[in-house]
């Protein structure tokens, strides 16, 4: 009788352990890379905006465009992390790709509210395309936050 549960319980245990890695439409950039491909999008936004302070606006676009391949795969893994939502919004609205920023970004907003990363962003995507009274709503979300995001937001609608 022992004998028989030991062997269900190492059946039922290898079944288990063996069931992930024969999941239907898993592949090497599912949520175990989730995490790889968020960064590595991270670090070549940040790299980007470098090379557009720089004023190498072609080289930056490029690394944008790279940043969105890897945010695609994160999103695949994790789409309801508002982190990834703001750094797709970010890299799609600095392509020029203002309509899918502005989707991804609000995306972000319905599941954190408050981010202020999103809200900053967004408000300046408002600026961009002219619509100054949502960005100054966008500032007002950021109002108390005595966060740099506020300062960055408000310079931008002051100057426009």
């Amino acid at each position: 009788m022992i004998k028989k549960l030991k062997l269900i319980l190492v059946v039922a245990f290898i079944s288990l352990a063996a069931n992930p890695l024969f999941s239907a439409g898993s592949d090497s950039d599912d949520s175990s890379n989730y995490l790889n491909n968020y960064k590595e999008a991270k670090s070549l936004i940040l790299r980007a905006d470098k090379l557009e302070q720089k004023n190498k606006i072609d080289k930056a676009q490029k690394l944008y465009t790279k940043a969105i391949e890897k945010l695609e795969l994160a999103y695949k893994a994790e789409s309801r992390n508002p982190d990834v939502l703001n750094y797709m919004g970010y890299s799609l609205r600095k392509t020029g790709k203002f309509n899918e920023a502005e989707k991804f970004y609000l995306m972000g907003l319905k599941i954190k509210p408050g981010h202020n990363g999103i809200n900053e962003y967004l408000g300046e995507l408002y600026i961009k395309t002219n619509r100054i009274d949502l960005a100054k709503e966008r500032l007002e979300v950021l109002e108390n936050c005595n966060c740099k995001e506020y300062a960055e937001l408000k310079a931008l609608i002051e100057k426009n």
